[in-house]
């Protein structure tokens, strides 16, 4: 195989080892670090131990975001306040609907990442190529070095631990697209009642700066504190501020700009109609890679 060849074989599944990365590790730059690696050990690999070039990539990929992701986390446990997933420009909206991107959708939500940082790291990394992408269990065996029936358990055991700590996640776009708008009309407009109408009673407001940025250290509880601490907010909104709503993570966000730069990023989890949580990320680390306009 030419250099060329080994080249535009592995562009060819960038996307994919980029997509498996970033919902392992939950940020960016991690996950491009990850894939780096890869193609510095698929780029040096004898080409006659490679029969099957993604099985293989997928191999090195995910060993190398396992290890990566126990490294990580030693470092967000001494993080600044909560810790949320670096938000991603996705296109899923932009696509006919189906199952296949409903599930790809739900994967790389905020509300489910949130919750893929309390599995151990090979939990994480069954649940994403089998939840997320739908590797048979052999093949995850092999990635893994782990045998089928070890896999099939921590599967199991990861996609229990999911269902019964994620949100009930609103797969209507129509819906969350109609709660977001009002979220940012009640918000603009310094309506409490209209608030407090499309919040959950028992809704949460996490947010994130890495404290790097004003945001709350701990997690704000109740429609009552929650909509009151996003009135206030709105109140100190400076000139030059623009709002614009985009997709991030599979679901409508308010991007918040001040001056060009994005400041900060507002992202609801949806349920039963209302809001159930209310993500803040103003860490300027996390939204570097969002590009307006």
């Amino acid at each position: 195989m030419t250099a060329d060849a080994v080249t535009d074989l592995f562009e060819e599944h960038r996307p994919f080892l980029s997509g498996v990365a970033y919902r392992m590790l939950g940020r960016v730059a991690d996950a491009e670090d990850v894939v780096q690696d890869a193609w510095l050990r698929w780029s040096s690999a004898e080409r006659g131990d490679v029969r099957e070039p993604r099985a293989f990539l997928v191999r090195i990929t995910t060993r190398l975001a396992v290890d990566r992701l126990r490294h990580l986390r030693s470092r967000r446990e001494a993080y600044v306040g909560p810790w949320l997933p670096e938000p991603v420009v996705t296109r899923f909206g932009a696509v006919p609907d189906s199952a296949e991107h409903a599930v790809l959708a739900e994967s790389v939500s905020l509300a489910v990442l949130v919750v893929l940082e309390s599995l151990s790291p090979l939990e994480r990394a069954v649940f994403v190529l089998r939840e997320a992408f739908g590797f048979p269990y052999a093949e995850i065996a092999a990635a893994l070095d782990r045998s089928e029936a070890a896999v099939r358990q921590l599967a199991g055991r990861a996609k229990r631990h999911v269902e019964e700590r994620k949100p009930r996640y609103e797969v209507d776009p129509a819906v969350r697209r109609d709660l977001t708008e009002r979220f940012l009309a009640a918000a603009s407009g310094g309506d409490l009642d209209r608030m407090l109408a499309i919040l959950a009673p028992d809704v949460r407001l996490v947010g994130d700066s890495g404290g790097r940025a004003k945001a709350p250290r701990r997690i704000v509880e109740s429609a009552d504190k929650v909509g009151r601490f996003l009135l206030a907010v709105g109140h100190e909104i400076p000139a030059g501020t623009e709002v614009t709503t985009m997709e991030l993570n599979g679901g409508p966000a308010l991007v918040v700009s001040l001056d060009g730069k994005v400041d900060t990023v507002f992202q609801l989890d949806v349920g039963g109609g209302v809001i159930r949580c209310v993500y803040v990320i103003r860490n300027p680390d996390k939204l570097a890679g969002i590009r307006m306009g």
